[in-house]
């Protein structure tokens, strides 16, 4: 990268608290030395990065990484928060990714700088390669940071070989001796180390979650552990927030992997503190996965900085989560219906039918008709018609084609009543497992094909299996091929209900997540239980980015006998109301409902509205855990706005104490947009808590709220 750089300047809304306007001056350097900087007389840049002597600098009006540059193995030197002036100094001398104790002497060393274009996926930002080889292995890191996010996200790629085994199991500490000697306080590594840093301090608060997929058999699918880090242990999970008690300032890792459960070449755990030594694990390949001649991408990590509160740290970790993939309301909103939750799987779906299914759709508001399994030639081993397989799928060239029987039009005339009607028809697909998904490039064909000849654009990606480094390769290869070729209009529905997946935090950039499967004729669907799941995930994971699921609750009344929390106890208005902070999935036969379930298209409709705005706050849970008798809820925080979504479960108060995530003695106006509320002017007490009324039990109202005095 030669030259000047011009960048645009970004402007935009921000949180309170969060971030503060500094103007910079950038400096870049490229592998040759040659040196530029950037100045503004009118507004701060957003981003910059540096290499000067022994020291790169990578940083934005929030954060700011220093390394000394080791001949390009670097090493933190000073971690800071900008926004409130602390400097963190790091006191290891070990490098930041950490491979093994005989490493190879450093060679081949670059560096780059550039600026990636915005574009339908993501806004602007920079990134900063730096690459080097250590013997036979070849390590490239590039750092990524966005004009809005006190974060700096590290993606890394190795190609070449080693010797070094990168496998094994963490030490358990029963079986370590005691300790009398200093020697004692010494243990073996036995992973790489993706990135770490030792801070000064022993107040350290620790909380390290762990999160679970495969929903068809997990419930419970979010862990806290909070611990106040000794001696080196092991934890499992994705989010470390570590929080200094001294001075109220902190620190968090996202490791950029799928759920502890399912990582490939897993080593048994994710961190390793050691009083203030913080420390990331696991490649997620082997030696093995490691090939000569192809650059191929581990785990990535996320480093974040924030001062002050909770709100603080969740708001910026939400900052980066909310920069991998824009939310834009014309593609990515939706409420979608999908036929599969009334249990006839494939034996209904046909042209008659689907054109049915469109009309009710219209009539109740949805925005979204995806056609599940059935549509296509082949047969699934899910088809309750005929038995078929997801093996070898390409024997059959005609497998993802319209059936011609079902629909011998093709999907022509769904398609145009969907338009007419102002509801997108969407798609099921299952990519071709075998062999590692070597088949990608038809399976792109096929997605590619579709969208060109029908114009659909939203698939349901079912039935992944990610067993390999080289699955989840072409995996990715698939995906990418899709967007390129589309312009980056398509949107996967990827589902978490099985086998070894993406979690929830990987593949971030393609779409949203089909949270569960959940039917009323296998009794396990409980209204709490859902708002449970969605409302544990939302406070580390975009609720925007999760389809969440509300069934036919005049399906299987017998079923489920005097049970008090059975889906007929709620009103359908509410069964949809569970679902709002994240992507409503209406998981039922539209025609199958009675004519009463037809008035919930009035709040659908409404919902529409306020969709976007909405999520585009900060959503996190408010209030108690849901357990079918709380006062529970959900809180989206905007700038000096927001909005509040209460629930009063099956309790015997009428009147809910609700904590908030404002600040004590913050004065606000709360308008009803949905539900059952009026309108009010609150005082928040200590905790943030709001007094709520709602005169029944099993409701809800949703409140845009106005700060007025704070």
């Amino acid at each position: 990268m030669n030259g000047k750089i011009k960048r645009k300047t970004i402007i935009r809304t921000t949180l309170t608290g969060i971030i503060h306007l500094a103007a910079l001056v950038c400096f870049s350097k490229n592998a040759a030395g040659k040196e530029f900087d950037e100045k503004s007389n009118t507004s701060p840049s957003t981003y910059y990065s540096r290499l000067k002597n022994d020291t790169l600098v990578i940083g934005n009006r929030l954060i700011e990484r220093k390394f000394i540059w080791n001949k390009g193995n670097v090493i933190t030197y000073s971690l800071t928060d900008q926004s409130s002036g602390q400097i963190w100094v790091n006191k290891t001398k070990t490098p930041d990714f950490y491979i093994g104790k005989n490493q190879e002497p450093v060679s081949n060393t670059s560096y780059n700088s550039r600026e990636i274009k915005e574009n339908a996926i993501h806004p602007p930002y920079l990134e900063t390669e730096v690459s080097f080889s250590l013997g036979t292995l070849y390590i490239k890191k590039i750092y990524r940071i966005y004009s809005d996010s006190p974060v700096i996200a590290c993606d890394i790629y190795l190609k070449g070989s080693t010797d070094v085994i990168l496998e094994g199991t963490a030490a358990n500490p029963a079986d370590m001796k005691n300790i009398e000697f200093a020697e004692d306080m010494k243990s073996k590594q036995v992973t790489a180390i993706l990135d770490q840093i030792k801070l000064d301090g022993f107040h350290w608060q620790t909380k390290i979650v762990e999160f679970f997929d495969v929903t068809d058999w997990n419930n419970n699918l979010v862990s806290e552990r909070k611990i106040i880090p000794y001696r080196k242990n092991t934890y499992r999970g994705n989010l470390l927030f570590a929080h200094n008690n001294e001075n109220d300032k902190g620190l968090f890792f996202l490791k950029e992997a799928p759920s502890s459960s399912t990582q490939l070449a897993y080593n048994g755990y994710d961190f390793t503190t050691e009083f203030g030594h913080f420390m990331v694990s696991g490649l997620g390949m082997t030696q093995k996965d490691i090939s000569p001649n192809e650059w191929r991408k581990a785990y990535g990590v996320v480093m974040g900085v924030y001062s002050g509160s909770e709100l603080n740290q969740l708001t910026a970790l939400r900052s980066y989560q909310k920069n991998i993939r824009k939310l834009l309301p014309e593609r990515d909103e939706m409420v979608m219906m999908n036929t599969w939750g009334d249990r006839s799987q494939d034996s209904k779906v046909n042209e008659k039918f689907s054109l049915i299914e469109v009309n009710r759709a219209a009539e109740l508001g949805i925005s979204h008709f995806q056609i599940d399994d059935g549509w296509q030639s082949g047969k699934s081993p899910n088809s309750a018609v005929a038995k078929g397989s997801f093996k070898n799928i390409w024997d059959n060239p005609d497998y993802w084609k319209p059936d011609s029987e079902k629909y011998p039009r093709g999907l022509h005339p769904v398609v145009k009543k969907g338009k007419e009607l102002g509801v997108e028809i969407c798609l099921w697909f299952n990519p071709s497992v075998q062999n590692d998904y070597a088949d990608w490039k038809k399976d792109a064909e096929a997605i590619v094909g579709l969208y060109k000849q029908y114009g659909i654009r939203t698939f349901k990606i079912d039935g992944l299996a990610i067993p390999t480094r080289q699955s989840e390769i072409n995996l990715r290869k698939l995906f990418d091929t899709v967007l390129e070729k589309t312009d980056n209009q398509v949107v996967f529905n990827l589902d978490a209900t099985a086998g070894r997946r993406g979690g929830y935090h990987t593949f971030n950039e393609y779409g949203n997540i089909f949270l569960e499967n959940r039917y009323t004729d296998w009794q396990n669907y409980y209204p709490y239980w859902t708002l449970r799941n969605l409302w544990q995930l939302s406070k580390y994971v975009p609720a925007e980015k999760l389809q969440i699921e509300f069934l036919n609750k005049w399906r299987n009344t017998a079923k489920y006998g005097s049970d008090i929390f059975a889906p007929q106890h709620y009103s359908f208005e509410y069964l949809f109301a569970t679902t709002m902070a994240g992507q409503p999935l209406a998981w039922f036969e539209g025609s199958g409902l009675p004519k009463e379930g037809l008035s919930i298209g009035q709040l659908i409709k409404a919902y529409k509205k306020v969709q976007h705005d909405f999520h585009t706050g900060v959503i996190l849970p408010i209030g108690e855990e849901p357990s079918g008798k709380s006062w529970t809820g959900f809180q989206s925080v905007k700038d000096g706005t927001g909005y509040f979504i209460f629930y009063r479960e099956n309790t015997p108060d009428s009147v809910g104490f609700v904590n908030t995530w404002l600040t004590e003695g913050t004065q606000i106006k709360c308008t009803p947009v949905l539900g059952n509320g009026k309108a009010m002017i609150a005082t928040t007490s200590r905790n943030g808590i709001i007094e709520v009324k709602l005169p029944d039990v099993n409701d809800f109202v949703m409140y845009r709220y106005e700060i007025i005095h704070q």
